[in-house]
This record gives C-alpha cells, structure tokens and sequence, in this order.
C-alpha cells in the first residue's frame, strides 16, 4: 500500500513536532505556515516554534504533573522537548528556554528532514481526500479565512478566550542593591530574581496596578458573535457543538480570560491579598537582608541563555504601554529599568474538542482532518508540544494503513486527550496537564496513604508503565508494517 502523503498546518510548536514525528516513521510531510507572508497580532517574527508569552515549560520537579508528562514525551522522542532541553536557561525547577535559540534549532531540524517540505502560504481551504491526511495545528490565532473553513467544515461556532504575554526587563537596569537570587524554600539552585516589598510599598504598588488604564479591546480580539443568547439558544436547538452555558461566551463588554493566566490586573482586583497568594506570593523566599519573607514578592526569571533579560513572571497583563511603565516601576528594583517588551494580550481560539474530536485527534464527522495543539484546547507549551507528537504519531500510523492506538488512558498525554475528548460539553475549558485529569487511585489506597505527594508518585508510576507499554506497541506495529511492505 502507498504511503498517503500528510499535510499539516501551522508552524508553531504541535505544527514542527507533528511533522518531524511523522517523518520519522517514514511519511512524505507538507509543512505550511503563513508568516511572514501574513502575520498574527502577537507573533514578532516568521520562526518555526516562536514562544509568544512566556518561556517555561514549567516544572522539571519529580512526580509532578508537568514533569510526569515531559517524561512521557521524552521517552516517546519528542523532538522539540528535546530542543527545549538543549536550549535551557537556569530556572530552579522549571525547564525555560532561551526562546531564539529554541526556534533555531527546531528550524534547523526540520530543514535537515528531507522528507518534509515548507510552504510559506496561507492555507484557506480543508479539503478532504483519500491521498492525504491534514493536521490543522494553526493555533489560538488562526487567520479568520481558515477560521471560516473550520467553522463551514463543522457546522459550529467557536469559543475564545484572552491569553496574556508577560513584560520582559534589560538585565542590566535591574538595580541589584535592592533584588536577590533565591529558590523558594531554598529548593535547587538560585535562579530567580526576588524584588522585595513592604506593606507599604505593595499597597501603593496595588492602588496604581488597579486604577491604570488597560488597552481597549481592538476589532480582532472579539468573538465573532452578535447576539450571545441566539447563540445559546440556537446551540441548544441544533445541537451546536459548542456550550450554551453564558459563562462561556465573550462579547464586546465582557472579556472571557483563562483562569490559568489570568492578566496581572484582574487578579489583583479580585481582592487586595490576592496577588499575594498568588503571583506575588513571599513564602519560602527569605531575604538575606532581613532573615524574614517579605511581605510580597515579584520574581524574575532568566529570559536567554546570556543573562541579559529576565521576564517577569506571572505578570501578563493588558494595560496600556505608558501605564505598563509607571506601574512596573513601583516595583522595587525596577524603578530604573528598561522594558525590552510590555505585557500583551490576544484573542485564544479553540474548537469545541469534546463534540468533534476523537481520541486519536481525528474530527469525527471527517476523519481525514485531526486537530492539535491549542486549538485542540489543549493550554501550555509543552501540552501543545505533546499534542503535535500524538498527533503526528496517529497520522504516520494511518498513512501506512494503520489504525492509530491512543495513547494509555493511565498515562498523562493519554488523560489530557481523554480530558478534551470526553469532557462535559457544557463547561468545555482549554487544559494544562494536572493530576485531576489523571485516573484517581482506588479508594481503599486513598483511604491509606494519606500523603498526597506519596499519592502522586503512585500515579505517576503507573503513568510511566502504561505509557511504556503503550511504546513497546508501537514499535511493534511500526516493525509488522516495515515486514509487509
């Protein structure tokens, strides 16, 4: 049987894994993006795997649910994490990049597979066929035209929320008088940045962050809905595959942000404590010049492997550039420093996955076409990442006259796919990989271990096995295929 050809759409970070993934087990890949010939609102440059908001992967520490689903992907080849690894800048207990040198080498790997083949295009039409499988991992800025296309191929609207980039400082500007190096805990090494505050000087910090003036929301970020209660109850009526809960719909007045990055501003409107149980959480930071935590804590983290830029973490927000530079200032050890990039925010554009997707990343009612990355409604870099791969894995199995095999239900990849598989459609969100989405333990082994840490070891454990296992059929699929070709 002919190998069918794969064409995948979107250069971002499930685009590059999806095709190196499936040019490693053989397959003939068309690889579109459409920078520079059209560009989005938030990305600065055409580069594959461009990291637009921050540059973490998150957590490296053992038996947590970042690290259990990196570890998956490792053992599973992922290509990309393994360029991540190898452009890592210190971070504790995070895996960060030095994100121009990541986008190098992932350029460099796909331009080194000769059977993948880059179209700077945009694409507008998804046309099923039976020669070729297309992946459309475009992500959360998908150009309005194919927007269009998924929403005729469909039959549904989409949801959308706001996702937030976070402000970037000139090293040098830092005055380092007043900051210093620590590990929360005094876990691992020393990599961030800790500016220290006083109650007197977070409340002033707060009064400024909360009554600053933030970006009017422009034409593109809204959600392409006029009348949000037709919406609903046409979805109700027909069907939709999209939620009717109001919740979930954005209109011009009432912006729908991620909980999981929440702008700066928002949060600290929550509550005058909030921040400080949050973002500017001080526990575990002892400043040597008191031997105390300090009231409140701003932390930046190494932005490149050169040491000459930190982000602030945690510090997504949508206010005005001007406003952005008097409120930062207030920091302490930022009263001098020079912002080499503001905060920003985006419009986040996701299918409804629960109603169109399978478990092998295939639209039901066109199984041709799958869906990865973000716009799967997976949310984070290395979930996208992990996203691509399987994508990438399932559509190499296919063009060689396979069915795919999901991936273990018991693993992390596998749950953050049951997860936008099968959730409840009403209250459909974008996911990070947490160890809610993971099978629990069973209850007498709740009800005895008691410790959740030794809890999630177990998990992870069993994660590790199933996923194992899972591999060992791969190989032993991708070998039967080889012998009877």
């Amino acid at each position: 049987m002919a190998t069918r050809r794969i064409r995948i759409i979107g250069g971002g970070l499930a685009g590059p894994e999806a095709a190196l993934q499936a040019a490693k087990f053989g397959c003939e890949v068309d690889l579109y993006e459409m920078r520079p010939t059209r560009s989005t609102e938030a990305h600065q440059t055409s580069d594959f795997a461009e990291l637009v908001c921050s540059n973490s992967l998150k957590s490296e520490s053992e038996n947590t649910a970042p690290w259990i689903l990196k570890q998956e992907m490792r053992r599973a080849g992922s290509i990309l994490l393994a360029e991540a690894d190898a452009t890592a800048v210190p971070a504790g207990h995070a895996l960060a990049v030095d994100r121009v040198e990541f986008s190098k080498r992932v350029a460099a790997r796909i331009a080194a597979e000769p059977r993948i083949t880059v179209h700077r295009e945009e694409v507008t039409q998804l046309h099923e066929n039976n020669d070729t499988l297309t992946i459309l991992a475009s992500g959360p800025l998908t150009s309005p035209a194919l927007a269009a296309e998924l929403q005729r191929l469909t039959g549904s609207d989409h949801l959308a929320f706001y996702d937030s980039i976070s402000p970037i400082v000139d090293a040098s500007t830092i005055d380092m008088e007043k900051v210093y190096f620590a590990a929360r805990y005094d876990k691992g090494t020393a990599d961030y940045i800790n500016c220290p505050f006083t109650k007197e000087e977070y409340d002033r910090f707060l009064d400024a962050l909360t009554t600053a003036e933030a970006v009017p929301a422009k034409e593109w970020e809204q959600i392409p809905v006029e009348n949000p209660s037709c919406l609903s109850s046409r979805s109700e009526a027909e069907g939709s595959a999209f939620p009717t809960d109001n919740r979930q719909l954005t209109t011009k007045n009432s912006p729908q942000y991620f909980e999981g990055c929440l702008p700066i501003e928002e949060t600290a409107r929550r509550g005058r404590d909030t921040l400080r149980f949050g973002p500017m959480k001080p526990v575990g930071l002892t400043d040597p010049k008191t031997g105390k935590w300090p009231y409140a804590v701003v932390q930046l983290r190494q932005e490149n492997l050169r040491a000459d830029s930190y982000n602030l973490v945690g510090f997504q927000n949508h206010l005005k550039f001007g406003e952005q530079n008097r409120v930062l200032k207030l920091i302490p050890g930022l009263e001098n420093a020079t912002f080499l990039r503001y905060g920003q925010i985006h419009r986040n554009t996701y299918i409804h996955a629960p109603s169109l997707l399978t478990e092998t990343l295939q639209l039901k009612a066109h199984p041709n076409i799958m869906v990865a990355g973000q716009l799967s409604g997976v949310e984070g870099y290395t979930e996208s990442i992990a996203s691509g791969m399987l994508a990438g894995i399932y559509a190499a199995a296919i063009a060689n006259g396979q069915a795919p095999t999901p991936a273990p239900r018991l693993s992390a990849n596998g749950s953050l796919t049951h997860y936008i598989t099968h959730s409840e459609t009403k209250k459909f969100q974008p996911a990070n990989i947490t160890f809610d989405l993971l099978p629990s333990l069973e209850e007498d082994l709740r009800k005895k271990i008691r410790d959740k840490k030794e809890r999630h070891r177990i998990q992870c454990d069993r994660a590790l096995a199933a996923w194992t296992n899972w591999l060992e059929l791969l190989a032993e699929n991708k070998s039967l295929s080889q012998a009877v070709k």
